[in-house]
Protein backbone atom coordinates (compact mmCIF):
# COMPACT_ATOMS: atom_id res chain seq x y z
CA UNK A 1 0.00 0.00 0.00
CA UNK A 2 2.93 2.41 0.55
CA UNK A 3 4.36 1.76 -2.93
CA UNK A 4 4.77 5.02 -4.85
CA UNK A 5 2.16 5.58 -7.54
CA UNK A 6 4.76 5.93 -10.30
CA UNK A 7 6.01 2.39 -9.69
CA UNK A 8 2.60 0.81 -10.29
CA UNK A 9 2.25 -0.84 -13.73
CA UNK A 10 -0.08 0.59 -16.34
CA UNK A 11 -3.44 -1.18 -16.35
CA UNK A 12 -3.76 -3.59 -19.26
CA UNK A 13 -1.23 -3.40 -22.08
CA UNK A 14 -0.93 -2.31 -25.68
CA UNK A 15 -2.93 -5.26 -27.02
CA UNK A 16 -5.70 -4.91 -24.41
CA UNK A 17 -6.01 -1.16 -25.00
CA UNK A 18 -5.96 -1.63 -28.77
CA UNK A 19 -8.68 -4.29 -28.46
CA UNK A 20 -10.91 -2.04 -26.35
CA UNK A 21 -10.37 0.83 -28.77
CA UNK A 22 -11.29 -1.36 -31.74
CA UNK A 23 -14.43 -2.71 -30.06
CA UNK A 24 -15.43 0.80 -29.03
CA UNK A 25 -15.03 2.42 -32.42
CA UNK A 26 -16.43 -0.51 -34.44
CA UNK A 27 -19.17 -1.68 -32.07
CA UNK A 28 -20.17 1.64 -30.59
CA UNK A 29 -20.40 2.99 -27.07
CA UNK A 30 -23.31 0.79 -25.81
CA UNK A 31 -21.45 -2.42 -26.65
CA UNK A 32 -18.19 -1.13 -25.24
CA UNK A 33 -19.89 -0.03 -22.01
CA UNK A 34 -21.40 -3.51 -21.60
CA UNK A 35 -17.85 -4.89 -21.55
CA UNK A 36 -16.95 -2.65 -18.62
CA UNK A 37 -18.67 -4.98 -16.18
CA UNK A 38 -16.37 -8.00 -16.73
CA UNK A 39 -13.40 -5.62 -16.97
CA UNK A 40 -14.35 -4.11 -13.61
CA UNK A 41 -14.64 -7.54 -12.02
CA UNK A 42 -11.27 -8.57 -13.47
CA UNK A 43 -9.48 -5.53 -12.04
CA UNK A 44 -11.26 -5.90 -8.71
CA UNK A 45 -10.02 -9.48 -8.40
CA UNK A 46 -6.54 -9.07 -9.91
CA UNK A 47 -5.32 -5.63 -8.76
CA UNK A 48 -5.25 -5.87 -4.97
CA UNK A 49 -3.29 -2.63 -4.27
CA UNK A 50 -5.76 -0.57 -6.28
CA UNK A 51 -8.71 -2.39 -4.70
CA UNK A 52 -7.40 -1.70 -1.21
CA UNK A 53 -6.61 1.93 -2.03
CA UNK A 54 -10.16 2.40 -3.28
CA UNK A 55 -11.61 0.86 -0.14
CA UNK A 56 -9.47 3.01 2.18
CA UNK A 57 -10.41 6.16 0.29
CA UNK A 58 -14.13 5.33 0.24
CA UNK A 59 -14.02 4.55 3.97
CA UNK A 60 -12.85 8.11 4.53
CA UNK A 61 -15.15 9.97 2.17
CA UNK A 62 -18.29 7.94 2.95
CA UNK A 63 -17.64 7.92 6.69
CA UNK A 64 -18.21 4.18 7.02
CA UNK A 65 -16.64 0.93 5.77
CA UNK A 66 -17.01 0.61 2.01
CA UNK A 67 -18.60 -2.52 0.59
CA UNK A 68 -17.21 -4.61 -2.24
CA UNK A 69 -20.03 -3.23 -4.42
CA UNK A 70 -18.96 0.34 -3.71
CA UNK A 71 -15.35 -0.45 -4.54
CA UNK A 72 -16.44 -2.03 -7.82
CA UNK A 73 -18.60 1.03 -8.52
CA UNK A 74 -15.47 3.15 -8.05
CA UNK A 75 -13.43 0.98 -10.43
CA UNK A 76 -16.30 0.96 -12.94
CA UNK A 77 -16.45 4.77 -12.92
CA UNK A 78 -12.75 4.89 -13.76
CA UNK A 79 -13.23 2.34 -16.55
CA UNK A 80 -16.20 4.28 -17.96
CA UNK A 81 -14.27 7.55 -18.04
CA UNK A 82 -11.25 5.84 -19.61
CA UNK A 83 -13.52 4.43 -22.33
CA UNK A 84 -15.10 7.82 -22.91
CA UNK A 85 -11.66 9.27 -23.55
CA UNK A 86 -11.69 7.29 -26.80
CA UNK A 87 -15.02 8.73 -27.94
CA UNK A 88 -14.26 12.28 -26.81
CA UNK A 89 -11.01 12.30 -28.77
CA UNK A 90 -12.35 10.45 -31.80
CA UNK A 91 -15.68 12.28 -32.13
CA UNK A 92 -15.55 15.28 -29.82
CA UNK A 93 -18.44 16.11 -27.51
CA UNK A 94 -21.31 15.44 -29.92
CA UNK A 95 -22.35 12.20 -28.17
CA UNK A 96 -22.07 13.70 -24.70
CA UNK A 97 -24.03 16.08 -22.53
CA UNK A 98 -21.36 18.42 -21.11
CA UNK A 99 -22.53 21.26 -18.90
CA UNK A 100 -20.18 24.04 -17.86
CA UNK A 101 -20.07 26.12 -14.68
CA UNK A 102 -17.88 29.21 -14.44
CA UNK A 103 -17.56 29.75 -18.19
CA UNK A 104 -18.01 33.52 -17.87
CA UNK A 105 -15.16 33.70 -15.37
CA UNK A 106 -12.97 31.60 -17.65
CA UNK A 107 -13.65 33.73 -20.71
CA UNK A 108 -13.14 37.03 -18.89
CA UNK A 109 -9.81 35.78 -17.57
CA UNK A 110 -8.72 34.62 -21.02
CA UNK A 111 -9.73 37.98 -22.47
CA UNK A 112 -6.84 39.56 -20.56
CA UNK A 113 -4.48 37.85 -23.03
CA UNK A 114 -1.97 36.89 -20.34
CA UNK A 115 -2.47 33.15 -20.53
CA UNK A 116 -4.01 31.02 -17.82
CA UNK A 117 -3.06 28.12 -15.57
CA UNK A 118 -5.81 25.55 -15.04
CA UNK A 119 -5.11 23.52 -11.90
CA UNK A 120 -6.96 20.23 -11.70
CA UNK A 121 -6.64 16.93 -9.88
CA UNK A 122 -7.03 13.24 -10.66
CA UNK A 123 -10.80 13.51 -10.51
CA UNK A 124 -13.16 12.87 -13.37
CA UNK A 125 -12.17 13.46 -16.98
CA UNK A 126 -9.52 15.73 -18.43
CA UNK A 127 -10.68 14.83 -21.95
CA UNK A 128 -13.94 16.67 -21.25
CA UNK A 129 -11.78 19.78 -20.89
CA UNK A 130 -10.15 19.09 -24.25
CA UNK A 131 -13.60 18.72 -25.80
CA UNK A 132 -14.59 22.11 -24.45
CA UNK A 133 -11.52 23.67 -26.02
CA UNK A 134 -12.95 22.77 -29.43
CA UNK A 135 -15.58 25.47 -28.81
CA UNK A 136 -12.78 28.04 -28.62
CA UNK A 137 -10.21 26.94 -31.20
CA UNK A 138 -8.73 30.44 -31.06
CA UNK A 139 -7.47 29.74 -27.50
CA UNK A 140 -4.85 26.95 -27.53
CA UNK A 141 -4.87 24.38 -24.73
CA UNK A 142 -1.58 22.86 -23.56
CA UNK A 143 -1.68 19.96 -21.10
CA UNK A 144 1.18 19.01 -18.78
CA UNK A 145 1.25 15.20 -18.84
CA UNK A 146 3.73 12.49 -17.91
CA UNK A 147 3.82 10.52 -21.16
CA UNK A 148 6.18 7.92 -19.71
CA UNK A 149 3.77 6.75 -17.00
CA UNK A 150 1.10 5.37 -19.36
CA UNK A 151 2.82 4.85 -22.73
CA UNK A 152 0.23 2.46 -24.17
CA UNK A 153 -2.67 4.79 -23.41
CA UNK A 154 -0.68 7.81 -24.60
CA UNK A 155 0.05 6.11 -27.94
CA UNK A 156 -3.62 5.24 -28.35
CA UNK A 157 -4.84 8.75 -27.60
CA UNK A 158 -2.30 10.35 -29.92
CA UNK A 159 -3.36 7.95 -32.69
CA UNK A 160 -6.98 9.05 -32.22
CA UNK A 161 -6.13 12.76 -32.08
CA UNK A 162 -2.67 13.41 -33.57
CA UNK A 163 -2.78 17.10 -32.63
CA UNK A 164 -2.74 16.15 -28.95
CA UNK A 165 0.90 15.10 -29.06
CA UNK A 166 1.90 18.55 -30.26
CA UNK A 167 -0.09 20.16 -27.45
CA UNK A 168 1.28 18.06 -24.59
CA UNK A 169 4.04 19.38 -22.35
CA UNK A 170 5.80 16.21 -21.26
CA UNK A 171 6.25 16.30 -17.48
CA UNK A 172 9.00 13.67 -17.66
CA UNK A 173 11.40 16.12 -19.37
CA UNK A 174 12.41 17.94 -16.20
CA UNK A 175 11.66 21.18 -14.41
CA UNK A 176 13.49 23.69 -16.62
CA UNK A 177 12.00 22.38 -19.85
CA UNK A 178 8.50 22.31 -18.37
CA UNK A 179 8.78 25.86 -17.06
CA UNK A 180 10.05 27.23 -20.38
CA UNK A 181 7.30 25.45 -22.35
CA UNK A 182 4.61 26.72 -19.98
CA UNK A 183 5.95 30.26 -20.08
CA UNK A 184 6.03 30.21 -23.87
CA UNK A 185 2.44 28.96 -24.03
CA UNK A 186 1.16 31.53 -21.54
CA UNK A 187 2.99 34.24 -23.45
CA UNK A 188 0.80 33.34 -26.44
CA UNK A 189 -2.36 33.61 -24.35
CA UNK A 190 -2.88 29.84 -24.05
CA UNK A 191 -4.55 27.80 -21.34
CA UNK A 192 -2.05 25.49 -19.64
CA UNK A 193 -3.61 22.65 -17.65
CA UNK A 194 -1.89 20.53 -15.04
CA UNK A 195 -2.86 18.26 -12.15
CA UNK A 196 -1.61 19.39 -8.75
CA UNK A 197 -2.54 16.57 -6.39
CA UNK A 198 0.20 13.99 -7.07
CA UNK A 199 3.90 14.36 -6.44
CA UNK A 200 6.46 12.57 -8.58
CA UNK A 201 9.18 10.47 -6.92
CA UNK A 202 11.75 12.66 -5.14
CA UNK A 203 9.52 15.74 -5.50
CA UNK A 204 9.17 18.04 -2.48
CA UNK A 205 5.81 17.56 -0.74
CA UNK A 206 3.97 19.45 1.97
CA UNK A 207 1.29 17.95 4.18
CA UNK A 208 -2.10 19.58 4.61
CA UNK A 209 -5.44 18.37 6.02
CA UNK A 210 -7.41 16.29 3.56
CA UNK A 211 -10.40 14.09 4.46
CA UNK A 212 -9.54 14.11 8.14
CA UNK A 213 -5.77 13.49 8.00
CA UNK A 214 -2.74 15.38 6.69
CA UNK A 215 -1.91 14.27 3.15
CA UNK A 216 1.11 15.13 0.99
CA UNK A 217 0.70 17.50 -1.94
CA UNK A 218 3.49 18.67 -4.28
CA UNK A 219 4.89 22.19 -4.04
CA UNK A 220 6.05 22.24 -7.68
CA UNK A 221 2.78 23.45 -9.26
CA UNK A 222 2.64 26.42 -6.92
CA UNK A 223 6.25 27.40 -7.49
CA UNK A 224 5.53 27.25 -11.23
CA UNK A 225 2.44 29.40 -10.79
CA UNK A 226 4.46 31.92 -8.78
CA UNK A 227 7.20 32.11 -11.41
CA UNK A 228 4.75 32.48 -14.33
CA UNK A 229 2.64 35.16 -12.62
CA UNK A 230 -0.49 34.48 -14.64
CA UNK A 231 -4.06 33.95 -13.42
CA UNK A 232 -4.84 30.55 -11.90
CA UNK A 233 -8.21 28.85 -12.08
CA UNK A 234 -9.27 25.47 -10.74
CA UNK A 235 -10.96 23.04 -13.11
CA UNK A 236 -12.78 19.76 -12.52
CA UNK A 237 -14.40 17.53 -15.16
CA UNK A 238 -16.90 15.54 -13.11
CA UNK A 239 -18.54 12.40 -14.51
CA UNK A 240 -22.23 12.26 -13.61
CA UNK A 241 -23.11 8.90 -15.15
CA UNK A 242 -24.30 7.85 -18.58
CA UNK A 243 -23.05 10.39 -21.10
CA UNK A 244 -23.16 13.33 -18.69
CA UNK A 245 -20.17 15.41 -17.61
CA UNK A 246 -19.97 18.67 -15.67
CA UNK A 247 -17.02 21.00 -16.17
CA UNK A 248 -16.43 23.38 -13.27
CA UNK A 249 -14.13 26.41 -13.41
CA UNK A 250 -13.32 28.51 -10.33
CA UNK A 251 -11.19 31.60 -9.96
CA UNK A 252 -8.32 30.86 -7.58
CA UNK A 253 -5.49 33.43 -7.71
CA UNK A 254 -4.10 36.28 -9.79
CA UNK A 255 -1.25 35.80 -9.31
CA UNK A 256 0.10 33.20 -6.85
CA UNK A 257 2.40 35.15 -4.52
CA UNK A 258 5.11 33.33 -2.55
CA UNK A 259 7.31 35.86 -0.72
CA UNK A 260 10.92 34.78 -0.31
CA UNK A 261 11.00 35.77 3.37
CA UNK A 262 7.92 33.67 4.24
CA UNK A 263 8.11 30.96 1.60
CA UNK A 264 7.11 27.93 3.68
CA UNK A 265 4.03 29.51 5.23
CA UNK A 266 2.88 30.88 1.86
CA UNK A 267 3.26 27.49 0.19
CA UNK A 268 1.34 25.82 2.99
CA UNK A 269 -1.46 28.36 2.62
CA UNK A 270 -1.81 27.87 -1.17
CA UNK A 271 -1.71 24.08 -0.89
CA UNK A 272 -4.27 24.11 1.94
CA UNK A 273 -6.65 26.28 -0.15
CA UNK A 274 -6.28 23.95 -3.12
CA UNK A 275 -6.73 20.80 -1.01
CA UNK A 276 -9.90 22.24 0.55
CA UNK A 277 -11.47 22.73 -2.90
CA UNK A 278 -10.39 19.26 -4.02
CA UNK A 279 -11.96 17.83 -0.86
CA UNK A 280 -15.18 19.72 -1.62
CA UNK A 281 -15.46 18.11 -5.05
CA UNK A 282 -14.48 14.72 -3.66
CA UNK A 283 -17.59 14.92 -1.49
CA UNK A 284 -19.67 16.10 -4.45
CA UNK A 285 -18.56 13.14 -6.63
CA UNK A 286 -16.66 10.55 -4.53
CA UNK A 287 -16.49 7.93 -7.27
CA UNK A 288 -14.61 10.38 -9.50
CA UNK A 289 -11.43 10.16 -7.38
CA UNK A 290 -8.80 8.26 -9.38
CA UNK A 291 -5.72 8.10 -7.16
CA UNK A 292 -5.62 4.33 -6.78
CA UNK A 293 -2.80 4.19 -4.24
CA UNK A 294 -2.44 5.09 -0.56
CA UNK A 295 -2.66 8.83 -1.07
CA UNK A 296 -1.94 9.69 2.57
CA UNK A 297 1.30 7.65 2.67
CA UNK A 298 2.79 9.09 -0.55
CA UNK A 299 6.38 10.16 0.05
CA UNK A 300 6.62 8.43 3.41
CA UNK A 301 9.71 6.29 4.11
Amino acid sequence: MSEHWQSRPEGGGRFAIWLIRSIALLGGRPLARALLYPITLYFYLRRRPEREASRHFLDRVLGKPASAWQVMKHIHAFAAITLDRIFLLAHGEKHFDITVEGLDALESTLAQGRGLLLMGSHQGSFEALRALSSRRPDIPLRVVLDKQKTPAMTELLEALAPDIGANVIDASLGGASITLAMAEACGKGAMVALLADRGREHEVLRRTPFLGEPAPFPVGPWLLAHSLRVPVMLCFGLYEGGNRYRLVFERFADPVEIPRQDRTRALDAWIARYAARVEHYVHVAPYNWFNFYDFWQQGMP
